[in-house]
């Protein structure tokens, strides 16, 4: 790997740390759909081991929670990693390990039914040591299922 990295080369070390270092975004199953600086798109499919009322068949809120604040994270990050510029792997990667939650809050909208689901997030603000993130979940009818508004440690 080189030693300083453009934009593709590190929003392709953040898919990777992303997909395959996080384990329990395997465990919900999330996948990027769309990563740049200034979209981000995370995908899961609804699976039955996910679902916390199994009368109706919808999603359990922790699924919701943890999905809107692994994507309000990976904002916050896009955002400090903006501010890195080409800077090496190692650097970056370092940074990953200063992120973290401070406060999240989740407005639960509608159950979360559907075949899949899209979660979406936007910077509201960008400090030097914490970011404030928006992040929305929809299915795959476009139901707006939950909001969240994050507030994350990033430096």
């Amino acid at each position: 790997m080189p030693d300083a990295l453009d934009d593709a080369e590190t929003l392709t070390l953040v898919q990777q740390i992303f997909t395959d270092r996080i384990p329990f975004n395997k465990v919900l199953g999330v996948e990027i759909d769309k990563l740049s600086f200034d979209d981000v798109r995370i995908r899961f499919d609804y699976r039955d081991e996910l679902v916390g009322n199994f009368v109706r068949g919808s999603l359990h809120g922790g699924v919701v929670s943890a999905t809107l604040d692994l994507t309000g994270g990976l904002v916050a990050f896009l955002s400090v990693l903006r501010t890195m510029g080409g800077r090496s792997a190692k650097a970056k990667s370092e940074r990953l390990a200063n992120v973290g939650t401070i406060d999240l809050r989740i407005d639960y909208l509608r159950p979360g039914i559907g075949k899949h689901f899209v979660a979406t997030g936007s910077i509201l603000r960008a400090g030097n040591k914490v970011a404030v993130t928006r992040m929305e979940l929809h299915n795959d009818e476009n139901s707006h299922i939950a909001v969240g508004t994050g507030a994350y440690l990033v430096g």
